[in-house]
């Protein structure tokens, strides 16, 4: 672990909130980390948190496969927190009574808090907007608990027993609508757990050099340079450990950004330092493409493709012994889920069979991140701001934003629309209140008219969402003037397209990416 001092240790009986637990606990300075519900006692214990907070859960405690964790952790000694499920099955298993809720409750409540010396409720107003979702609720406390809170529709939605330390509530504090959530997250991991603030950018990236400086040796590292934030960070943290040992391979596969390939070279080989491998594929890339039009198909090929010439390239370096990813911490919570990963989430994020096929050992510094972390982390490492505060950018690239047939005329259209885009948002002020923000072409021809002439000539989407984490998104009000502005430039700029839509679709129920 690249990380020191106290530990709040996360168990996940499947809340689709889990995630936003461990970030809000990181936001307050404290290292947390997320175990499947059903993890070990041995697992636990060598994990040996501060405390222990227990997730929602879509479940009911009473379900024959209703996920608990082992009976020892209420006796551990370790202060507990119950959120949502967590209060349910720590209050169930403790003697006391769970029933169906008589109206089911789903989004924003308030609570009243009833006792105002619990430490958990410190500086919590007595009557405070919080965020519920849950089916049953308490109907009778375990012995040697009291009531801290209740609500309109969950009498008891609030529960603590001091001398065990272990604390329950019935909504979600992770929750942005929970009003006093990180107030009262504070407290508990400080006032009730008596965690130190020990989790920031600078001490991680002195840990980390450290445990990759002793692990690697004198060995010779690769890493593959997507042009991503990820990787890139990756990259300049291993660099600041091993220096010329590593060795990085950029390779273009025709499907990047507008002048992306040649930006990535310019900053890790002239900004850096770094040796740096360039391999433009795109020929070979696109070849392999011709004909597919089905997303997850196109993933597929552009994945195998990437990991053929990826082991080609690393032949350079034949003494190479291990090998950098840029993964990080939901992808490593998404394969340990107590729900189980999806089978089709991200199938070209990893590089497959590469460790094995060349016998590398991997080096994953950044696993224990959330994406703003990652950020923050680059950000101390002195990679440019333009670089980093960049838009999230799909593995497979530019393919899955020419729906249908990607050809080299359509990816052209593409990076023109794109560029004009993000230009424009960067120079309204508008590109930093967007999570992501990209054009997309669509197999659609329409008629239009230039000067005298008739055309008929291809449609492109814009698509801009607003986000905290990606989880759920709501299209951007993005101002008409801006929008006319854009739309007028890409029509008059871009050879080829002649009409714009903008895509005013939120997630759920559609995703951000078309395909």
């Amino acid at each position: 672990m690249a990380h020191t001092g106290d530990s709040i240790l996360i168990l996940d009986f499947g809340s689709q909130y889990t995630q936003l637990i461990a970030r809000r606990v990181r936001e307050i300075g404290v290292y947390a980390e997320i175990l499947p519900g059903n993890a070990s006692l041995k697992e636990i214990k060598e994990f040996d948190p501060t405390a222990i907070i227990l997730s929602g859960s879509p479940y009911s405690v009473y379900a024959e496969d209703a996920p608990q964790p082992p009976e020892e952790v209420y006796s551990m000694g370790k202060p507990i927190l119950g959120i949502c499920y967590g209060i349910q099955m720590l209050a169930y298993k403790m003697g006391g009574e769970v029933e169906k809720s008589a109206k089911r409750e789903f989004g924003r409540a308030e609570i009243e808090v009833i006792d105002q010396k619990s430490k958990l409720f410190k500086d919590v107003p007595q009557h405070s907007p919080v965020w519920m979702s849950h089916g049953d609720s308490l109907k009778k406390l375990p012995e040697g608990f009291h009531l801290t809170a209740r609500s309109a529709n969950a009498p008891i939605c609030g529960i603590e027993n001091k001398d065990q330390k272990i604390y329950g509530i019935q909504f979600h504090p992770e929750v942005v609508h929970t009003d006093s959530g990180k107030q009262i997250l504070s407290n508990f991991v400080f006032d009730i757990a008596h965690a130190r603030a020990s989790w920031n950018p600078s001490d991680f990236i002195e840990a980390t050099v450290a445990e990759i400086k002793e692990k690697v040796g004198k060995k010779t590292v690769i890493c593959a340079l997507s042009g991503g934030v990820d990787s890139a960070v990756a990259a300049v943290l291993v660099h600041r450990a091993v220096g010329a040992q590593l060795k990085c391979i950029h390779i273009d596969n025709g499907l990047m950004r507008r002048g992306e390939s040649a930006e990535v070279v310019h900053t890790f080989r002239d900004h850096f330092g770094i040796d740096l491998d360039f391999r433009d594929a795109s020929e070979l890339f696109l070849t392999r493409l011709a004909g597919v039009t089905e997303p997850e198909t196109k993933r597929k090929i552009i994945g195998k493709a990437f990991i053929d010439v990826l082991a080609e390239e690393a032949q350079k370096f034949s003494g190479a012994t291990f090998l950098v990813q840029g993964t990080i911490y939901p992808d490593v919570i998404e394969s340990l889920s107590f729900k189980g990963p999806s089978a089709t989430i991200k199938s070209h994020h990893n590089v497959g069979g590469l460790p094995e096929i060349m016998d590398l050992k991997l080096i994953e510094p950044l696993r224990e991140l959330f994406k703003d972390e990652v950020r923050n982390v680059g950000r101390a490492l002195g990679i440019p701001e333009h670089f980093i505060d960049r838009h999230p950018f799909p593995g497979p690239g530019l393919s899955i934003r020419v729906i249908g047939e990607i050809t080299k005329p359509k990816l052209e259209l593409l990076r023109s629309a794109d560029a004009i885009f993000i230009e424009e948002l960067r120079n309204s002020g508008l590109y930093h209140s967007t999570w992501q923000a990209f054009a997309v072409v669509l197999p659609v021809q329409t008629v239009g008219v230039m000067g005298d002439e008739r055309t008929y000539e291809n449609v492109v989407a814009l698509r801009a969402v607003t986000s905290v984490d990606g989880m759920t998104a709501d299209w951007a009000r993005l101002p008409h003037d801006f929008l006319a502005k854009v739309s007028n430039r890409i029509a008059n700029e871009v050879r080829g397209l002649s009409r714009v839509v903008y895509d005013i679709s939120s997630k759920p129920p559609a995703t951000i990416e078309w395909e």
